[in-house]
C-alpha cells in the first residue's frame, strides 16, 4: 500500500457541514504564535506541568497503600504514563493542531469521541489550576511571606499575574515556566543529596499492618487493595505530562520536536520520582510523611527546628507549585480554545489577541478557576475531581491510537509508537484501572465529576454537535479520512 494511503473497514464519521461565514476571516481571527516553542521549551512545559507534585499530595499514597502499596502503585502509573507518552508521540506527530488529545480521538472516534476526550481533558486543566492556587497560598502563609495568609487574596493575585503573563505572549510564558521549572527541579535534587544522607531501610515500612486486610504485611500494611487504591497518587509523580501537544500549532517544527520533548520530560520525571519517593521515606519514615502537607520538609527536620536546607526546599516548592500553575493554565486555554473553534464549545472563546493569545479561552477558565478556589478552599477535593477527568481522557486517547492503527495502518507516521497497540493497549487497561480506584479515594469527587460531565454532554447532544465548522484543522483532518474512505469503496466498486 502506499504511504498515506487509508484503508479502513469502518469509513470515519464525515465532517458536518459548516455553519459559520465561508471567509477566511474565522480562522484569521483565531490564530496562535506559530514557532514560538522548541524542543527545550517543551520539555520545560511537560515537566512544569508535573514538578508539583514532587513536593507534595503523592505522600497521602502510603496512608493508602503503604509503602509497598504505594511503590507498585507509582511503577503501574509510570508504566502507564510511559505507554501513553509514546502512543501520544505518535499521534502528535501526525496531527500536530492545538486540539491534542482532542483532535487524535476527533479522526478516531468521530464527534462524539473527540467532545468526550477533549472536556475530559478540560475538566482537569480547569481544575487543578484551582487547586494549586489554594496550595500556593497553604505555602505563601507557612513561609509567613509578607505576612500573608492563605486566602482569595493570594489566589487572585496568582490568576491575574500569571494569566497576564500568558496574554503578554506565549514566547514570554514559556521561558519564565522553564526557569521556574528548572528552580524546582534543581531543589528536588539537591534535596535528595541531603535526604538520602539520613537514609535508613526501616523506616520505609514502619506503618503499622491492618491485619484483617487481604494480603497484608509489612510492605502493603493495607493489603492488596491497598495497591489500587494508591494508583491515583502514583499518578501524582507523572499527572499532566500528556499536555505537551497541546502546544502543537506553537511549536518549531512539532512533528520532530513533540515527540522527543515528551520523551525526554518522562525520563526527568522518572529519575525525579523514584529519588524523591526513596529519599523522602528512607530519611523520616513512611508513618511520618503519609498525612504531611509538606513531607520533603518533614523528611529533613522532622519535628525538628527549621534547617537551611529545609528552608530552601519549603521555598522551592512554592516555586514547583508556580511551575505546575502556570503551565496547567496554559494547557487549559489551549485546549478550551481548539474546542470553541471547532463549534464543540462557543465560538467566541476562541478569538485571539493581536499577540495571538486566547485571552478569553485564559480569562474565562481563570474566572472559573478563582471562583472555585475562593468559595470552597479545599484543593483537595478539586485535585480528585480532575484526576478523575484525566483517566479518562488516557483511555479515550489510548483507545483513539489502537482504532487508527487498525482502520488506518496506511497513514503517514513520521514517528511510531514502540510497541505499536501492544503499547497503547497497556495504557488503555491501566487508564481504566485507575479510573476506577478514583472511587476508592474519593468517591464524592467522582460523583462531581460524572455530574459536570452529563451537563456537558447534555450541551453537546442538545446544541454544539449541529454546529460545528468544518474549517477547523481538527474538523479539516477527519473530512480528509472521510473522503480517502470514499474514494477507497469506488475503487473497490470499480
Amino acid at each position: 500500500m502506499a504511504e498515506g494511503t487509508t484503508q479502513t473497514n469502518t469509513p470515519p464519521e464525515p465532517a458536518p457541514p459548516e455553519r459559520v461565514p465561508a471567509d477566511d476571516g474565522y480562522l484569521s481571527r483565531r490564530m496562535l504564535r506559530r514557532g514560538s516553542a522548541g524542543w527545550l521549551l517543551l520539555t520545560g512545559l511537560g515537566v512544569a506541568y508535573v514538578v508539583s507534585g514532587d513536593f507534595s499530595g503523592w505522600n497521602i499514597g502510603l496512608s493508602k497503600g503503604g509503602f509497598g502499596g504505594l511503590a507498585i502503585a507509582t511503577v503501574l502509573m509510570g508504566v502507564m504514563y510511559a505507554c501513553l507518552v509514546f502512543a501520544l508521540a505518535e499521534l502528535s506527530a501526525i496531527l500536530p493542531t492545538a486540539g491534542g488529545g482532542y483532535g487524535f480521538a476527533r479522526r478516531a472516534l468521530g464527534t462524539w469521541g473527540g467532545f468526550l476526550t477533549g472536556t475530559a481533558i478540560l475538566i482537569e486543566y480547569v481544575l487543578a489550576p484551582a487547586a494549586i492556587s489554594i496550595f500556593i497560598g497553604d505555602y505563601v502563609e507557612s513561609l509567613g511571606l509578607f505576612g500573608l495568609e492563605s486566602g482569595w487574596p493570594v489566589y487572585l493575585f496568582c490568576f491575574v499575574a500569571f494569566i497576564g503573563i500568558h496574554l503578554w505572549g506565549v514566547g514570554e510564558a514559556l521561558r519564565f515556566s522553564l526557569v521556574v521549572t528548572a528552580i524546582a527541579v534543581a531543589a528536588l535534587l539537591i534535596f535528595a543529596l541531603g535526604a538520602f544522607t539520613e537514609f535508613s531501610a526501616d523506616g520505609l515500612n514502619d506503618i503499622p499492618v491492618d491485619e484483617d486486610a487481604f494480603g497484608a504485611n509489612s510492605w502493603l500494611p493495607f493489603g492488596l487493595l491497598g495497591i489500587w487504591a494508591a494508583f491515583p497518587f502514583g499518578m501524582w509523580f507523572f499527572l499532566g505530562v500528556e499536555g505537551v501537544p497541546l502546544a502543537a500549532e506553537e511549536a518549531r517544527d512539532p512533528v520532530r520536536s513533540l515527540p522527543r520533548a515528551l520523551a525526554i520530560s518522562m525520563a526527568v520525571l522518572v529519575l525525579l520520582a523514584v529519588l524523591t519517593f526513596f529519599a523522602a521515606t528512607g530519611a523520616r519514615g513512611s508513618a511520618a510523611l503519609q498525612e504531611a502537607g509538606n513531607p520533603l520538609v518533614v523528611a529533613l527536620q522532622g519535628d525538628g527546628d527549621p534547617t537551611a536546607l529545609s528552608r530552601f526546599v519549603n521555598y522551592a516548592g512554592l516555586a514547583g507549585l508556580v511551575a505546575s500553575f502556570f503551565s496547567l493554565i496554559y494547557a487549559g486555554s489551549r485546549q478550551l480554545f481548539a474546542l470553541s473553534r471547532a463549534g464543540y464549545l462557543p465560538r467566541f472563546l476562541s478569538l485571539t489577541s493581536r499577540r495571538r493569545s486566547p485571552y478569553l479561552g485564559l480569562l474565562i477558565p481563570g474566572a472559573i478557576g478563582f471562583a472555585l478556589a475562593a468559595s470552597t478552599g479545599n484543593g483537595g477535593r478539586m485535585l480528585n475531581i480532575a484526576v478523575f477527568g484525566a483517566t479518562i481522557s488516557y483511555a479515550l486517547m489510548a483507545l483513539s491510537h489502537i482504532v487508527l492503527r487498525r482502520r488506518e495502518p496506511g497513514l503517514h507516521r513520521p514517528y511510531r509508537t514502540p510497541g505499536g497497540t501492544a503499547t497503547s493497549s497497556v495504557a488503555f487497561v491501566l487508564a481504566l484501572s485507575a479510573l476506577v480506584a478514583t472511587f476508592l479515594v474519593d468517591k464524592e469527587a467522582a460523583v462531581i465529576a460524572l455530574a459536570v460531565y452529563g451537563v456537558a454532554l447534555a450541551y453537546f447532544a442538545v446544541y454544539s454537535r449541529h454546529h460545528l465548522v468544518a474549517k477547523a484543522p481538527e474538523e479539516e483532518f477527519a473530512a480528509l479520512a472521510a473522503a480517502e474512505a470514499e474514494l477507497a469503496r469506488d475503487r473497490g466498486r470499480d
